[in-house]
């Protein structure tokens, strides 16, 4: 078998949370990398801004507001983007919330609102686009599809104060490789990116010019939080041709944080 290429070029590729922080830099990644990118979030002046910057791009496009929690609207705007374009080609989950809170101090309405976004919405959404995917037609290499979750390294280790968000994550690793198991041998793969500390509206807060954020540079061999744009090139890899052997993994983009010991 002849190298399969590292190209995205005209592929149909639906971002969740992708109006901002690292869904957004992922949307116009491919986007620049000749993709058609269906771009989608709950919020609705996000998703108009969204829409403009694709339409900068020349990219063909299509956004729209999307409640990863709500099943019945995911499946509508999927079989609508499948309907538009002719397939999906590759899903990268990116919708996601955090909140920060004391274990002890944690409703348990708080913790089950992170949980069905983060955990719950990533099945609602992985479950509906492989449904469409396993319906398709596969290319040469057997490939009906291809989905990429977005985890976290709280899906490894601990971090204090976001319980919530740490479960659903560990969770996410559950779900990706669980999904790869059933679904790889039928031409749908399953992987899922663990980005580092990125700033992000979701987590600013916490790590500008705070001991926690001065802690976690301390901790990463690079020394720096990461910038948005350098998750797009392991998004675009996943859902290329040249991973077509890559399926039912979780990999970092840290900066060397999880290698780190004493």
């Amino acid at each position: 078998m002849s190298y399969a290429p590292l190209d995205v070029k005209n592929k149909i590729v639906v971002v969740t949370g992708g109006t901002s922080g690292l869904g957004r830099a992922v949307a116009l990644g491919f986007a620049q990398a000749g993709a058609c990118v269906a771009a989608a979030s709950s919020n609705p002046d996000k998703v108009a801004a969204m829409d403009k910057e694709l339409s900068a791009l020349g990219a063909r496009h299509h956004t729209g507001p999307l409640d990863v929690t709500d099943p019945q609207a995911v499946e509508n705007f999927l079989r609508h983007v499948a309907a538009k374009f002719g397939r999906i080609d590759a899903l990268v989950h990116a919708a996601g919330i955090m909140k920060r809170c004391p274990a002890a101090d944690l409703s348990i309405a708080d913790f089950e609102r992170v949980l069905k976004v983060n955990l719950t919405g990533n099945f609602i959404v992985a479950q509906a686009v492989g449904r469409i995917m396993l319906a398709q037609t596969p290319d040469k290499l057997g490939i009906r599809g291809s989905i990429t979750n977005i985890a976290s390294l709280s899906s490894f280790v601990s971090f204090s104060e976001v319980i919530a968000y740490s479960v659903s994550k560990a969770g996410v690793n559950g779900i990706t490789r669980g999904l790869a198991n059933e679904w790889t041998p039928h031409g749908v793969r399953v992987n899922a990116i663990a980005p580092g500390v990125f700033p992000t509206e979701l987590n600013r807060p916490l790590i500008d010019g705070t001991p926690r954020g001065q802690w976690i540079k301390a901790h990463t061999p690079a020394g720096r939080f990461g910038n948005a744009d350098e998750i797009v090139g392991l998004a675009i890899y996943l859902a290329s041709d040249a991973a077509s052997f890559t399926s039912g993994q979780t990999i970092a983009v840290d900066g060397g944080f999880l290698a780190k010991g004493v």
